[in-house]
């Protein structure tokens, strides 16, 4: 089997869960001998190119390279595009003036050009993404495969793209929709980009039946043609310590909660902070800790202040890689309070790091995990309760944390490989 498959994340660069699956799921599928040629929005080079090698060129054109030995069937592509994932218009266009600052002649180069009107993003993620589309298209016509597999909606019209040109099938994987990033207040383009995706594709993959109700209901995409592949999870030896404690501000014998995510609207890190003064309030001995970078990063920050908890909760901005250990190492519980999510990798990390977990109830990760306490997003005292609960006796931290963690060695990426694998085996004998 030959995929040709488009997203907008890979490690190193990483901005949420999507890296983190488009690792997880290429790696698996190398593992099983499918071939897969990965698109990438990014140029990776250099002390960058952490699992990808990449062969240089002074052009403008794609750079194509290989993966490393570790992923023998996977090569890349990569266009030099200014795709910027979990961007509001002002965001984008920091993003824009950076990369003009640095001396990134490509975005020198396009600085000019006329931008179609798109309301949100005045035109220039539009333009980005069809341009980034118009490239994986005659890209495409150089490559052999089977199928064409691209991962939400910036991916879309390159899906979309690639299949005209080629008359391949496509499968599109939905990790995220804009109900859930932005509740009723929907960006307009992007849902016309999910839209005209999921009903241009030969299947839908849907992270959780949760996304898929969605699919359903606010897009009209057809029950049947959508097929659930569950996230998996990278095994580790992670383990508890307190190595790092003192060096964070935290005492030794403070207990420590953790939220680890993106601060925006769809991650619910206001429901946190209130549920973390309900807890103050009658435990003294802990800090809670926000780990992770967002547009609401300021206004969690004020807010904490305004709760009067300030000195007990810390900020850590955006973590990666042995940060992300580190914090796990430290934590003695993780709260996932998300007011919208499709699934949620991160509850899996902290159980295969030993940290059990609260998880919402209005999440994908909550249909595959039976060892974690569910909370309504919105019940903040139910919240407080169990984080107490957790803190207070053992025994519940333990079953938990040892219950969860035999639970995700269940939750494997090769099996949803291998279901994908079979989705792309069933739509070649289809069309």
């Amino acid at each position: 089997m030959r995929v040709f498959m488009l997203g907008w994340e890979f490690p190193p660069f990483i901005s949420g869960g999507l890296g983190t699956a488009c690792y997880g799921l290429t790696k698996a599928m190398d593992k099983l001998g499918i071939k897969v040629t990965f698109v990438l929005p990014r140029a990776v080079q250099g002390e960058h190119s952490t699992h990808v090698k990449m062969l240089s060129s002074e052009s403008h054109r794609p750079i194509t390279g290989f993966m490393d030995s570790n992923l023998p069937n996977t090569k890349f592509l990569t266009v030099d595009a200014a795709l910027y994932p979990y961007s509001d218009e002002h965001q984008y266009r920091y993003q824009i003036e950076h990369d003009l600052a640095a001396g990134n002649s490509f975005t020198q180069a396009r600085q000019n050009l006329p931008m179609a009107n798109a309301g949100h993003y005045a035109g220039d993620m539009y333009s980005e993404v069809h341009r980034y589309a118009a490239i994986a298209a005659e890209l495409a016509l150089n490559e052999d495969f089977d199928v064409v597999h691209a991962h939400d909606w910036m991916t879309y019209p390159a899906g979309i793209a690639v299949a005209s040109r080629t008359g391949k099938p496509l499968i599109v994987h939905i990790h995220s929709t804009e109900f859930d990033r932005s509740g009723e207040h929907v960006n307009q383009m992007i849902y016309d980009f999910e839209r005209q995706g999921f009903h241009a594709a030969d299947r839908v993959i849907a992270v959780s039946h949760y996304t898929r109700n969605i699919l359903i209901s606010r897009y009209g995409v057809c029950g049947d043609k959508i097929e659930v592949v569950h996230n998996g999870v990278d095994r580790s030896n992670g383990s508890n310590g307190d190595s790092s404690l003192s060096e964070a501000g935290i005492e030794r014998d403070e207990k420590l909660v953790l939220f680890l995510g993106r601060i925006t609207m769809q991650k619910g890190p206001e429901y946190f902070l209130q549920a973390a003064k309900r807890v103050l309030e009658v435990m003294e001995d802990v800090k809670f800790v926000m780990a992770g970078a967002g547009d609401m990063m300021h206004r969690a920050i004020n807010m904490a202040a305004e709760l009067g908890i300030g000195r007990k909760v810390l900020f850590t901005g955006f973590l990666q890689g042995e940060q992300v250990r580190k914090i796990y190492q430290m934590a003695d519980l993780y709260v996932m309070p998300s007011v919208s999510e499709p699934f949620g990798i991160a509850p899996l990390e902290a159980l295969n790091h030993e940290v059990p977990v609260i998880i919402s109830k209005q999440s994908g990760v909550s249909e595959v995990l039976t060892h974690a306490l569910k909370v309504d997003f919105w019940d903040i005292d139910e919240m407080a309760n169990k984080i107490i609960a957790v803190l207070r006796h053992q025994p519940l931290q333990v079953t938990l944390r040892d219950y969860g963690n035999y639970e995700v060695r269940k939750l494997r990426w090769e099996d949803s490989a291998a279901k994908c694998a079979r989705i792309y085996n069933e739509t070649l004998v289809a069309v």
